[in-house]
């Protein structure tokens, strides 16, 4: 049977496709052998999958979701980053980042709620392999809120809430102030929480801010920073989350946080990420 399918899409005229697709079948096929699903089973999957579909919207993509807790996500971050030179750890996107956050000026807050939540001071430095200061980033920056969801969740934030750009000056430094982050459960209320549930998996996510660095001669840096006292840290649920990331929000005397911390981008092209939800 695999033969035969294989032989079906030979003719594929992109050498890219033809390649990809028949290391699919294969391992598709390899799959099903390998754990002989019923016909039930197989209904079930496809069902599954069905759902996950119908479950994305313009507040949820549940299909990235299920990449990231299946560590698909993760793994094609790794193959495509490392490199070992010193560069920053790349992690997830995720699925709530938006295209064309404000740009801010530098010192900036990016908390525009109210309701605040316990203040943050965040320095930040960045630098190719060589350590010269790279000039000109743009550093997007966004992160969930006090009580755990991002604004395009949360109908109760105002609109770009904790979301904005930032330029890096002569000495690739930038600066902001935000809210110290909290961490939070992945959604639950689609497939994917029944996925967890059924595997006996907690959903939560390390306390953390997401970063994107980018500049024409380099590759665009997408990570995260994590809260290093975080009880999750060392089992994010979507397997984000490594030790070099780990950064110390101090906190201060009079109750503000502060983080300080570097990040190396490697050269390469400039590639900026599709937004998954709008």
């Amino acid at each position: 049977m695999t033969g035969i399918v294989l032989a079906a899409m030979s003719r594929t005229p992109d050498p890219r496709l033809r390649e990809i697709m028949a290391s699919l079948v294969k391992h598709l096929h390899a799959f099903l052998r390998e754990a002989r699903p019923t016909e039930e089973e197989f209904e079930t999957g496809l069902d599954f999958l069905l759902r996950v579909g119908k479950a994305s919207g313009a507040q949820k993509n549940e299909m990235i979701l299920l990449s990231d807790l299946l560590g698909l996500s993760t793994l094609v971050i790794m193959i495509n980053n490392a490199r070992g030179a010193g560069e920053t750890d790349p992690a997830l996107l995720g699925p709530f980042y938006r295209a064309q956050s404000p740009m801010c000026a530098p010192g900036e807050s990016i908390s525009r709620d109210a309701r605040g939540g316990e203040p943050l001071a965040m320095a930040g430095r960045v630098t190719d392999l060589g350590g010269n200061p790279v000039a000109g980033a743009i550093v997007d920056v966004w992160q969930a809120s006090p009580v755990g969801l991002y604004e395009n969740q949360d109908p109760e934030q105002p609109d770009h809430n904790l979301r904005g750009r930032f330029e890096t000056n002569a000495d690739g430094r930038f600066h902001f102030r935000s809210v110290r982050p909290t961490g939070y459960p992945v959604p639950t209320d689609g497939p994917c929480g029944e996925l967890l549930r059924a595997q006996d998996r907690h959903p939560y996510r390390p306390a953390h801010i997401h970063f994107m660095f980018s500049k024409e001669g380099y590759k665009t840096l997408v990570t995260q920073v994590f809260v290093n006292d975080d009880n999750c840290i060392a089992a994010d649920v979507v397997f984000g989350a490594t030790t070099a990331l780990s950064g110390n929000f101090e906190r201060l005397p009079d109750g503000t946080s502060r983080l300080e911390f570097g990040f190396v981008m490697q050269p390469g092209k400039r590639r900026l990420p599709r937004a998954p939800i709008p």
